[in-house]
């Protein structure tokens, strides 16, 4: 009889746990799910430990486990918040990404480094049907462990745009402005002078570096810009 009941109220737990923790999930955002950076990595690790722990466990107070719960979620809430509002922040508690490929040659350092082996990247290759590292222009680890691939422009499916037209290189874009912080030593690397890149902005009637949320150039020297106070809405919304 006993025996009975203590399973009448795990099964009660666990319908009363999993609707509130499935609240608990969409309040913390897609952020949590989708990208799983390491912080939140951790996030749900801790979450399933403590509903798991009240389920299997009848002597644990069912209340205190939603209390847990509900702080866990603020936490990450609120970590997210400040990790938008400071990049340096959210560099300590997260990785960066790395470069791998470079112009169809493995960067071994950073292979090294980040501890992925040749192996790994092959496969991830493969995985976005890539068979030949020498089709790869930029390949980059990112944050959240998976692998991003920037192919050659010869190698690159034609679009409507391109017929008729060869591809030239230097299509990829390079931050040189991220929240109103100008990385100097990628300008360096373009061999542009930090005027430049304040005179290109004037010209687009931007006096303030720090009305900048995102600009990036690519080896062509164009510019593209994104400004902090952009509230522009994507129309129509997509629903699922």
């Amino acid at each position: 009889m006993e025996t009975a009941k203590e399973i009448l109220l795990v099964y009660g737990r666990i319908i009363t746990i999993l609707p509130f923790l499935l609240m608990v999930t969409l309040y913390m955002g897609k952020r949590s799910i989708g990208e799983m950076p390491v912080f939140d990595f951790l996030i749900i690790i801790t979450l399933g430990a403590v509903v798991g722990a009240d389920i299997a466990d009848p002597k644990i107070e069912h209340l205190h486990t939603a209390f847990a719960v509900l702080a866990i979620a603020l936490l990450q809430r609120l970590t997210s918040k400040i990790m938008i509002k400071s990049r340096t922040l959210g560099r300590l508690i997260t990785f960066e990404p790395t470069i791998v490929i470079k112009d169809g040659t493995f960067i071994v350092g950073n292979l090294k480094r980040i501890r992925y082996s040749i192996d790994n990247i092959l496969q991830m290759l493969r995985e976005k049907d890539v068979f030949n590292v020498g089709d790869v222009e930029m390949a980059f680890i990112e944050a959240n462990g998976n692998l991003t691939v920037y192919k050659k422009p010869d190698k690159m499916e034609v679009t409507a745009e391109d017929l008729g037209i060869q591809k030239s290189r230097g299509g990829f874009s390079y931050p040189v402005i991220v929240d109103g912080k100008i990385y100097a030593s990628v300008l360096r690397q373009l061999h542009i002078s930090e005027s430049w890149l304040i005179d290109q902005l004037k010209e687009r009637g931007i006096e303030q570096i720090g009305a900048v949320f995102f600009a990036s150039v690519n080896q062509q020297h164009e510019l593209h810009v994104s400004l902090q106070n952009d509230m522009t809405k994507v129309e129509p919304d997509i629903l699922h």
